[in-house]
């Protein structure tokens, strides 16, 4: 039984996987500050409702992109799950090349992400992940990661706005109706929705213009669900992505262990 932990800048996700499938999946938001222990008892009570414990584990992965809670996630493995976690940036054999000119700074989601797609896709891909950034990742057909774009995630841009400017409100992102807003609440979630629309299509144009060859294009993110249907410059979403990542990483290593 594996315990998978995928942790970004807003949310941390814990999934367990039996073997066979994904058993059961919760999320929590993200505290650098949070210790083993707080999450361990946090945890605790969802493996029990789902009818399991911490005994029943004998792997964990982390990936996390918060480098100070990295330490608290090692101890809950190490102290209650009684395994040694697999850290991606530390001790996982990914099994791609990395072909950026500092291959430590690629984010431990963006390598995860090319590893779940890579297995899943075949031929050169652009991965767009939106959460707290929107990151637009090109991954090779033999599954080395090329490098990509990083650009502010779409709720940041709306929390900018209602920041720095005094009479604009805070609101919900959603797509509009129309592209035309009739009222200050319309009009900003139209410019950030089709805004963001217009960065991801014409991001994907030019990196298929430098690119030179057919590229498949996968959403993935906790807000890609947003952009379903607004688009037709994104092929397929896939929210599995990452943690499918995470399995085909942890089961690299275990092989070869």
């Amino acid at each position: 039984m594996l315990l998978a932990i995928e942790q970004g800048n807003t949310n941390t996700l814990f999934a367990v996987h039996d073997g066979q499938a994904w058993i059961a999946q919760w999320r929590s938001a993200t505290h650098s500050t949070r210790t083993a222990d707080e999450y361990a008892v946090w945890l605790s009570q969802l493996l029990a409702m789902a009818g399991l414990q911490f005994g029943v584990f004998n792997g964990c992965i982390i990936s996390s992109v918060v480098p100070q809670s990295i330490f608290n996630l090692r101890n809950l493995s190490r102290r209650y799950l009684k395994v040694e976690p697999l850290v991606i940036g530390e001790n996982a054999d990914l099994g791609i090349e990395v072909r950026i000119d500092k291959p430590s700074e690629a984010g431990a989601d963006r390598l995860v992400n090319a590893v779940g797609a890579h297995v899943e896709y075949p031929g050169d891909l652009i991965v767009i992940d939106s959460g707290t950034a929107t990151t637009f990742d090109i991954i090779a057909a033999d599954g080395g990661f090329e490098g990509g774009l990083i650009a502010p995630g779409i709720n940041l841009s709306m929390e900018a706005l209602h920041q720095a400017a005094a009479k604009l409100p805070r609101v919900a992102i959603q797509k509009p109706q129309r592209i035309i807003g009739k009222d200050t609440v319309v009009a900003m979630q139209s410019g950030v929705f089709w805004g963001y629309i217009g960065l991801i299509e014409g991001l994907i144009a030019r990196i298929k213009g430098e690119w030179e060859r057919p590229m498949t294009v996968i959403g993935t993110g906790g807000v890609a669900s947003l952009f379903h249907g607004a688009t037709m410059a994104i092929d397929t979403f896939d929210s599995d992505l990452t943690i499918r990542g995470l399995l085909e990483i942890w089961r690299r290593n275990t092989s070869k262990s």
